[in-house]
C-alpha cells in the first residue's frame, strides 16, 4: 500500500537522502504553465515522466518504462507528485507493482485542492506550503 507523505516531509527527504527522488507526473502543459519543484537547494532535478498523454490524458503505457530510462532504480526513495494528489497515487500504485519497493505519494500533490474561490495552491500542497518551486 501507498504511504501519503506531507511535502514538508517530502522535501527534508530531498535534503537529507541521497536516495530520495521526486517524480512529477504532471503533463507537460502543468509543467509549462503551473510550475515545478525546484529541488536545486537538494542538489537534484525533478524527474518528469507523465502518468497521463495531455490531451486525450490516456494513461501512458511506457511510465515504468520511462522511469528506468530516467534511471530510477528500486533503491531509490521514489516520491510521486501531481496536481492533487489522485494521479501520483496511481503512478505510485503502478511502480510498486513493477517491483519498486520504497514508493510515496506526495499528499495534495503541488497544488492541492480549489479554496472557496475555486484557486488552487492556497490550501493545501507543496506551493501552498511555500517549497521551493519555479517556473520552467
Amino acid at each position: 500500500m501507498v504511504e501519503n507523505i506531507h511535502p514538508k516531509q517530502v522535501w527534508q527527504a530531498m535534503l537529507d537522502d541521497p536516495a530520495a527522488r521526486l517524480v512529477d507526473v504532471r503533463t507537460d502543459a502543468e509543467w509549462t504553465y503551473v510550475g515545478l519543484p525546484d529541488l536545486t537547494e537538494a542538489g537534484k532535478q525533478t524527474v518528469l515522466i507523465p502518468w497521463q498523454i495531455f490531451p486525450a490524458m490516456a494513461v501512458n503505457g511506457d511510465f515504468v518504462g520511462q522511469m528506468a530510462e530516467a534511471g530510477l532504480t528500486p533503491s531509490h526513495k521514489l516520491y510521486f507528485l501531481c496536481r492533487s494528489g489522485v494521479r501520483s497515487l496511481a503512478a505510485a500504485a503502478a511502480a510498486e507493482a513493477a517491483g519498486y519497493s520504497a514508493v510515496f505519494n506526495v499528499l495534495d500533490g503541488f497544488e492541492g485542492p480549489p479554496d472557496g474561490d475555486g484557486h488552487r495552491g492556497r490550501v493545501a500542497g507543496w506551493k501552498a506550503d511555500g517549497l521551493a518551486w519555479r517556473q520552467r
